[in-house]
C-alpha cells in the first residue's frame, strides 16, 4: 500500500506528523504547539519543560528554567545532567512518583524453582488484594502470554509452571505452525533490505505495514507467547518507530535481526546490533552524522534509554563524546552499514568510566564497539534493564530488592537474558503481584481476540489489517511510538476517555466479527454446553472469557442487566441475542483489564 512521503527517506522525520494526522482525522483538538526536534524544545524551554499526553490528546507544557543559558549552550551546562533538562527516560516514573520508590508486595526472596516461588507466595497475603484470581497458572499465563486461552489454561496446568515456563525459555524447540501460516499473508516479513528494495516501490510503506500487521497476528497465534512479550519489551526499549520514511526497506531487518535475533539471548549483541543497523541509524540521525557536523541524537538516546539511564550519571559533555564515537557509522545507498573512516572524529574521547586515545579513523569502529561492551556490562544498565524487566512483569513500582536481584544475575551471566527471566520467575515477588499491572491498550486488545478464540480464516491479510487500522484508533499500534523512548508501561500513562472508548467498541467488534477475513467464533458458542438456567450461563461466559468467577456484586448486575435472576431458564443459546452485549461487558470489566 502506497502512502505520501513527507520528506526524504534520509530526513529526520517530524515525530508528531503521524499523531497530528490522527488527531485531525479523529477530530481532536489541535496540539498547544508542534516541535521537530524534541532536544532543541528541551533545551530551550530550560529546566522544566514536560512533555504531558495520554491516548488520543497532546500537549506541549512548558516551565520556567533559565532558557537563555541553555539556548545558547553556556559552557556551564557541559557538566550539567541531561536530567536538568527534563527527558524521556523518567516518564514512566513520574506517573508513579506518589507511590514511593518501592512498595512491599506482600513477599519476597528467591526460591530454588519456579513452583516453590509460587507455593510461596500462595502462602503470603498480598498488600494490595483486587479481584483478581490468585491461580499461580492465571497469573502466569497473563503474565508470560498476550493472554490466556481455554486451551493453554488446559496445556500448561497439565505440564505444571516449571516445565511450562522453562519450554518458553527456549522458543526455538516449540512448533508454531499456526503463527507460520498466518505469517504467509505478509511477504515481506521474512524478506531481507535487498529483497524488499527489489520488491517493493522505493519510500512504499508496504513492508512496514505488514511489519505491523504480522507483529498482531504472531501476538494473536503464535506458540512462543513469552518469546513474543520479550520482542515487545526490546522492541520498545530499542525502539525504533514502525513506520517512519527512513524505514521503507530497513525496519523489517531491524525486527528480524536485531531485536527477534537477540530477545532472549545476551544485550550486549542486540546493542551492538542494533548499533550497527541502518534503522537505527537512520530513525536517530546517526547516518547523517559527520565529524565536521556532528549529530548528538543517538549518542545521547543510547545512553540515555538505551543503557545506563537517566540516572547513569553522565552529563552532557559525556553525550558530546558518546555522538563523537559513533560518527563514521553511516548507511549506503542500498540501505546497508557501512562505516566510513573519513567521517569519524578522532581525539580523546571519555565517556563515565570509559576512555580511549581515539587517534585513528581507520579504528573508530572498534573504539564503538568496546564503548558499546562498556555501556552494555555497566552496573547502571543492568539496574536500568533490571526495573524495566521488573515494571514489565512485576508492577509499576518493583521492589528494589527484586531489582537489584535482577541487575545482579545480569552482569553475574555476561548480560544473558534467559537467565533474568529465570531468576525473574523464580522470585516471589512476581508470583504475589496478581492483579497489580494493567493491560496496555494493544495488549487487552490481542487478549481479547486470544480469549475469544479469533482463528486465521478466508482472507487472513485482510482480516488483520483491518484490525491493525483498528489499533491506530486507541493510540497503541504495534511498533507505532514515534519518540524513541517506546511506549509507556505503567496505568496511569494509559488513563484517557479516548482510548477507553475505542477499547469498548473494539471489544463489540470482536464478538461480533465485524472485521471479515478471519474465523470468528459465534458469542453463544462462548458458553460451551448450554446450562438450564441464566446463572450457570453466566458463570460459563465469565470462565471462557476471563477465565475466573466475577464477585456477587458483579453478578448481580449482570443479571440485572439481562433482566433475569439466577434460576431464570434460558430457553435459547443466544439469551434471546442478548449475548453479544452480556460478552463485552465481561471483556470491559476490570477482570480482563488486569493482568
Amino acid at each position: 500500500m502506497a502512502q505520501p512521503r513527507g520528506a526524504s527517506r534520509h530526513r529526520a522525520p517530524d515525530p508528531l506528523a503521524p499523531k497530528v494526522a490522527r488527531l485531525a482525522r479523529a477530530g481532536e483538538p489541535t496540539l498547544l504547539k508542534l516541535v521537530r526536534n524534541r532536544r532543541q524544545v528541551l533545551m530551550g524551554a530550560g529546566a522544566a519543560v514536560v512533555a504531558t499526553g495520554a491516548v488520543g490528546s497532546a500537549a506541549i507544557v512548558m516551565g520556567g528554567g533559565d532558557g537563555l543559558s541553555a539556548a545558547l549552550g553556556d559552557a556551564a551546562t557541559s557538566t550539567r545532567s541531561p536530567r536538568d533538562a527534563g527527558a524521556f527516560a523518567d516518564r514512566d516514573a513520574s506517573y508513579t512518583q506518589s507511590l514511593g520508590d518501592s512498595i512491599n508486595l506482600g513477599a519476597a526472596g528467591l526460591e530454588d524453582t519456579f513452583s516453590a516461588a509460587a507455593a510461596a507466595a500462595a502462602k503470603a497475603t498480598p498488600t494490595s488484594p483486587n479481584l483478581l484470581s490468585r491461580d499461580p497458572i492465571l497469573h502466569m499465563l497473563r503474565r508470560a502470554t498476550f493472554g490466556p486461552t481455554r486451551g493453554l489454561v488446559d496445556a500448561a496446568t497439565k505440564l505444571g509452571v516449571d516445565e511450562w515456563l522453562e519450554r518458553q525459555l527456549n522458543p526455538e524447540k516449540i512448533d508454531d505452525p499456526v503463527s507460520a501460516k498466518a505469517l504467509s499473508a505478509f511477504p515481506t516479513v521474512s524478506m531481507s533490505t535487498a529483497q524488499i528494495r527489489r520488491t517493493v516501490k522505493e519510500g512504499d510503506f508496504q513492508a512496514q505495514f505488514e511489519l505491523g500487521q504480522a507483529t498482531i497476528a504472531r501476538q494473536f497465534w503464535s506458540e512462543r507467547q513469552l518469546f513474543e512479550v520479550m520482542v515487545d519489551f526490546w522492541a520498545n526499549h530499542l525502539n525504533v518507530t514502525n513506520p517512519f520514511d527512513g524505514g521503507w526497506d530497513v525496519r523489517t531487518s531491524y525486527d528480524n535481526d536485531v531485536i527477534r535475533k537477540h530477545a532472549l539471548g545476551r544485550f550486549v549483541d542486540m546493542l551492538k546490533a542494533s548499533a550497527r543497523h541502518p534503522a537505527m541509524l537512520r530513525y536517530l540521525d546517526n547516518a547523517d552524522s559527520d565529524r565536521r557536523s556532528v549529530n548528538e541524537n543517538y549518542g545521547r538516546e543510547l545512553l540515555e534509554l538505551h543503557t545506563v539511564g537517566i540516572d547513569g550519571g553522565y552529563n552532557e559533555k559525556d553525550v558530546r563524546n558518546s555522538a563523537y564515537i559513533l560518527t563514521g557509522r553511516t548507511v549506503t545507498n542500498e540501505g546497508e552499514f557501512r562505516y566510513e573512516s573519513g567521517r569519524h572524529w578522532i581525539d580523546p574521547v571519555r565517556v563515565l568510566g570509559f576512555k580511549d586515545k581515539n587517534s585513528s579513523r581507520s579504528k573508530g569502529l572498534a573504539v564503538g564497539e568496546k564503548y558499546l561492551t562498556y555501556l552494555a556490562t555497566h552496573p547502571a544498565t543492568a539496574k536500568n534493564i533490571a526495573r524495566k524487566l521488573a515494571v514489565r512483569f512485576v508492577c509499576d513500582t518493583p521492589p528494589n530488592g527484586l531489582v537489584q536481584r535482577l541487575a545482579d544475575t545480569y552482569l553475574e551471566n555476561g548480560t544473558a537474558i534467559a537467565p533474568v527471566m529465570r531468576v525473574l520467575f523464580r522470585s516471589r515477588e512476581f508470583w504475589i503481584a496478581t492483579g497489580l499491572k494493567t493491560r496496555r491498550p494493544l495488549e487487552n486488545f490481542v487478549a481479547t481476540a486470544r480469549a475469544i478464540g479469533i482463528a486465521p480464516g478466508s482472507d487472513t491479510r485482510a482480516g488483520i489489517e483491518g484490525l491493525y487500522y483498528m489499533t491506530q484508533r486507541f493510540g497503541n499500534a504495534p511498533l507505532a511510538w514515534v519518540p524513541p523512548n517506546g511506549y509507556p508501561d505503567v496505568a496511569a500513562a494509559w488513563r484517557s476517555a479516548h482510548a477507553t472508548l475505542a477499547l469498548w467498541n473494539a471489544h463489540r467488534s470482536l464478538i461480533e466479527g465485524w472485521e471479515r477475513g478471519l474465523s470468528y467464533p459465534k458469542a453463544e458458542g462462548l458458553v460451551g454446553k448450554r446450562p438450564a438456567t441464566t446463572g450457570p450461563y453466566l458463570d460459563n461466559l465469565a470462565a471462557r472469557l476471563v477465565f475466573q468467577k466475577v464477585a456477587p456484586a458483579h453478578r448481580k448486575a449482570l443479571l440485572t442487566f439481562l433482566s433475569a435472576k439466577e434460576g431464570t431458564a434460558v430457553r435459547n443459546a443466544s439469551l434471546g441475542g442478548k449475548v453479544e452485549s452480556l460478552a463485552p461487558l465481561l471483556l470491559d470489566s476490570i477482570y480482563h483489564a488486569l493482568r
